[in-house]
């Protein structure tokens, strides 16, 4: 059994961590309040707009001066990954890494395949074995729209110069503080809207269908970076908030479990020392 001096530190270094834990846990509820106020927000307006995008999609032809709705056949695929420049988040990270690597190898294992990483942990791990284009880890430190904006420009400009053929965004759509789901949208060639039986909406266009297209397509495509990747912040924060719960959980539980063990080693000390004591008083009186 271990002494009571090694127990006494192993007891003051849980309940160290424990206090850093619990610390984190707070101020990772405190930032997931305001980013899930963000995206609660955010997601309708995103959400009508994609929809209204792949309505106006369905109807645009080669005379629109658009050709983000051009699906040809793919050959170079880039793969958006967004994670985050922090662990400490549980299997936050791991998840995405794993559905990029999955992708890479499994639906796309015929293509060529390239990344771009937003998010440190993403590209330290995927830039060993894939082609990282570019990462844009810094975003984080000011997401604003215009920086977000900036990102998705650049993947248009690809694809509408044919430098790549597909693009698709891997990240995590927030559900609730304890749940993350690990989603993949296909950010362009832009998607028709998905219709059984029903016919896409017909719209007046005012000044001109081709102006109407040129100015929506970029916004909208802007917006859903934007949207996917504060999605991706709010899962964060709520991976991370769960995570240091539960590991305040268990330093609690095994600082329980030291202070037990400690009283007990305590206890047999005192109980041999008496023991001692009165084999020594006893040998004095015979």
């Amino acid at each position: 059994m271990a002494n009571l001096k090694e127990i006494r530190n192993r007891i003051s270094s849980v309940s160290s961590t424990m206090q850093i834990t619990s610390a984190m846990k707070m101020v990772s509820a405190a930032k997931l309040k305001k980013a899930q106020d963000a995206i609660t927000a955010m997601r309708p307006y995103a959400d009508k707009l994609t929809e209204l995008l792949q309505n106006l999609s369905a109807g645009l032809d080669s005379d629109s001066g658009s050709n983000y709705a051009e699906d040809r056949e793919v050959k170079k695929v880039i793969l958006v990954v967004i994670s985050s420049n922090r662990g400490l988040a549980g299997a936050f990270n791991s998840n995405i890494v794993k559905e990029a690597k999955h992708l890479a190898t499994t639906k796309y294992a015929n293509q060529q395949v390239s990344l771009v990483t937003i998010g440190k942990k993403a590209d330290d791990i995927l830039s060993r074995d894939h082609q990282v284009v570019f990462n844009n880890n810094e975003v984080f430190d000011d997401l604003t729209f215009d920086n977000v904006a900036a990102i998705a420009e650049d993947l248009m400009q690809r694809f509408a110069t044919g430098e790549v053929d597909k693009i698709e965004v891997i990240y995590n759509k927030f559900k609730n503080a304890a749940t993350q789901i690990v989603t993949v949208e296909q950010f362009l060639p832009i998607l028709p809207i998905a219709s059984e039986g029903t016919t896409t909406a017909d719209y007046i266009y005012e000044p001109s269908k081709p102006e109407i297209v040129d100015g929506l397509i970029p916004k909208a495509l802007k917006t859903q970076l934007f949207k996917g990747i504060r999605d991706s912040v709010a899962s964060e924060h709520g991976a991370r908030m769960t995570a240091m719960h539960k590991a305040t959980d268990n330093a609690t539980e095994l600082r329980d479990a030291l202070k037990l063990q400690y009283n007990k080693a305590r206890q047999a000390a005192i109980t041999n020392e008496i023991l001692e004591i009165v084999g020594g008083a006893e040998a004095l009186n015979n």
